[in-house]
């Protein structure tokens, strides 16, 4: 039998991949990516952008995709066998990584290509290419590179290990509830617990720390106590207040000490300035001072948020003390009894099928596209495989495909997430076009009683902000690899088109395309639709305080923090600072927030977790455009949709993401469309 992670003929064979593969794969990669890089950089290898990469980018290619695919099944598929090849595999794996990208032979190899030669694409990627080789410790010698190799795979495991135990401890929570404790808790979510407990052959109904269960609880569960229970579990997961197997703590110390030390091999200060050396920003200093600039215009509106929040629990619920575990309850009965809707209500009219051909639909009219079903094979039978297809005088064209797996499930990591299956490329090996491909990731509740899934605003807003993601991915025009699609796009700048999808959601002429209620069919009323933009900004103080608490603390702990002298409770200590500046709403003491913070520990936002907030800026002066140019009924304009496309998704990596602003926007983003569209404009204005 043929190994099916050496299959590169099309779209990777995901239903045929098993943990036994792994291992003979890599060792094939590997050898054949090893003989690339010493062809390369042999002496009388000539110093050319195309004959580097036609050898050595088609071998790294290969290998990336492969490995790819078994980290994206670890992921999503995620079983004892497959998480040991995985891990067998990944110190092989990043050794090779770490060796070529810190290879003075290929460093100088690339410094000798003639850039005169290079069309504008190569010259950006020859560009970041260089600038990695630094970065990568190219220019580091004997036993410094040495150390920096061993830090890199030290790394490498360590963020795994964090992402295992997050996924673990979160796995291993159930709590077996009783029916009358459950009174308040949607039907929906109460049916999906008796069926996960009958499977266990167990009585009552069991709970979870998923957020399609958990979530839910904390909104609608009357019972205090009940909610107290998955509270405490949530905000301790991967603590020392569960099994020590499974406690981050030490494993955050240890990558701080690493992310230090390695920053410091490279001649900077801090982590903090060696995050922000390919990003947008130009200094920690300056991402700091607009974290703290934007908590300053939002803070009288989080705690104008907290007051109310007080004073409807004390004179509506009775609870004139109320706890952490009470917040999310109180902030949705207050939001039905200001705005007389529910978020179970609103939820009856998103199934997801519907929500799906809206979400098409805005996408086809907008980029001038067409999605179809298609077909790959699949890793789950939930998941959903799609093409993009552009109108030519040829007939339809193939622009890019992707997989959709919306579902949660035992052994799939929270949240959501696209990722990459192959990039855009002109192969310099065949001189064929090879189309993008990406995978769009949600943990969305199943469907009960034979009825659809049903997505609340906030999953539709999720869905929407992954498929922002894919199509930058998907739509780019760019041939080079390096800088087609989302690669080579500043970090601080890859939410732009993720954010600015989101915005539809608040659309009406694209909601009511998008909406069918799970029994009646009728769409989303325009009443109800009205009580939830007036809601739009409900907390928006409280969740804009929030993401500054998290941005800020990230960036002061790749700062300020100094892991040689840490003692223990420090990295606590630093976030209990940083709640006192910019929080308002109380944290418990039990709280370990860094221990599932896998944002910054195993997912590649280090002292980058400011993206969010920064990108938002750009997101929202870039919709503004679209508010302007809008049609009498609010229809998006195609024309302002068209450049969007071109000067944003298609232009990828290749050129700055400023320079693609200003091309689309004419100007540099302004504050003011993101503080209006969270209805803190005032504040600015005074």
């Amino acid at each position: 039998m043929t190994n099916p992670l050496l299959d590169f003929s099309d779209l990777p064979l995901f239903d045929k991949i098993k943990p036994e593969d792994v291992a003979p794969a890599v060792d094939v990669l590997l050898a054949d990516a090893e003989t690339a890089l010493q062809t390369v950089t042999a002496p009388e290898f000539p110093a050319e952008w195309s004959a580097i990469a036609k050898v050595l980018d088609v071998s790294t290619e290969r290998f990336s995709r492969a490995w790819g695919a078994v980290g994206h099944l670890n992921a999503v598929a995620d079983t004892p066998p497959l998480r040991a090849a995985y891990n067998e595999a990944m110190p092989r794996v990043t050794a090779f990584w770490t060796q070529l990208g810190s290879d003075e032979r290929m460093y100088a190899k690339y410094k000798a290509v003639d850039v005169a030669t290079l069309n504008a694409e190569q010259r950006q990627a020859h560009k970041y290419a260089v600038r990695n080789f630094v970065l990568g410790g190219a220019e580091l010698q004997g036993a410094a590179k040495e150390r920096f190799a061993a830090i890199q795979e030290r790394q490498a495991e360590l963020s795994q290990k964090f992402s295992e135990n997050a996924l673990d401890a979160t796995d291993a929570f159930a709590y077996y509830a009783e029916l009358p404790e459950l009174e308040g808790v949607p039907d929906d979510v109460i049916s999906t617990a008796r069926t996960a407990a009958e499977a266990e052959g167990k009585p009552g109904y069991k709970l979870t720390l998923k957020m399609p269960c958990y979530l839910p609880v904390m909104q609608f569960a009357k019972s205090s106590a009940l909610r107290q229970t998955l509270y405490r579990a949530y905000v301790t997961r991967a603590s020392e207040f569960g099994p020590p197997e499974l406690d981050n703590t030490a494993l955050i110390r240890e990558i701080l000490e690493l992310r230090q030390e390695e920053a410091r091999l490279l001649g900077y200060r801090n982590f903090g300035e060696l995050s922000v050396v390919p990003k947008m920003a130009e200094s920690p200093e300056q991402v700091i001072k607009f974290l703290r600039d934007l908590a300053t215009k939002a803070r009288p509106y989080g705690e104008r948020d907290l007051a109310d929040l007080r004073a409807f629990a004390a004179e509506s619920l009775g609870l004139a003390d109320p706890q952490p575990w009470d917040w999310s309850y109180i902030g949705e009965k207050l939001k039905e009894a200001r705005y007389s809707f529910s978020e179970q209500e609103v939820k009856q009219y998103f199934t997801a099928p519907k929500v799906m051909a809206g979400l098409f639909k805005i996408v086809e009219t907008l980029f001038e596209v067409n999605i179809r079903r298609d077909d790959a094979p699949v890793w789950h039978p939930s998941v959903e495989f799609y093409r993009i297809e552009r109108q030519t005088p040829q007939g339809a064209q193939k622009v890019g495909q992707f997989y959709l797996d919306p579902s949660a499930r035992a052994g799939k990591r929270g949240g959501a997430w696209m990722d990459d299956v192959r990039a855009r490329w002109l192969r310099p090996d065949t001189g064929a076009l090879q189309t993008p491909v990406a995978q769009l990731v949600c943990n969305f509740a199943d469907g009960v009683d034979g009825k659809p899934p049903l997505l609340t605003h906030d999953d539709v807003t999720t869905l929407f902000h992954e498929f922002g993601h894919g199509l930058h991915h998907m739509l780019t025009q760019i041939n080079e690899r390096d800088v087609s699609g989302i690669s080579g796009v500043e970090w601080d700048a890859v939410e732009l088109p993720s954010q600015f999808m989101e915005n539809f959601c608040w659309e009406w002429d694209v909601l009511r395309h998008m909406t069918a209620h799970v029994d009646t069919g009728e769409p989303l009323p325009r009443a109800l639709f009205d009580k939830m933009t007036a809601a739009k900004n409900y907390q928006s103080g409280l969740q804009t305080l929030r993401q500054i608490e998290f941005s800020l603390f990230d960036m002061l702990l790749h700062t300020s923090y100094d892991a040689a002298t840490a003692q223990p409770g420090d990295v606590l200590a630093l976030l209990g600072q940083v709640r006192a500046e910019v929080a308002v709403m109380p944290s418990p003491d039990f709280s370990r927030t860094p221990n599932t913070f896998s944002h910054i520990f195993s997912g590649g936002y280090a002292a980058g977790y400011y993206s969010y907030k920064w990108a938002e800026v750009l997101s929202a002066d870039a919709y503004a455009a679209f508010e302007e140019t809008a049609g009498a009924n609010g229809e998006p304009s195609i024309e302002t949709g068209r450049k969007y496309r071109q000067a944003i998704l298609e232009a990828g990596g290749s050129r700055s993401a400023m320079e693609s602003f200003k091309a689309f926007r004419g100007r540099e983003p302004q504050l003011d469309a993101l503080l209006r569209h969270q209805g803190m404009a005032e504040s600015h204005a005074a």
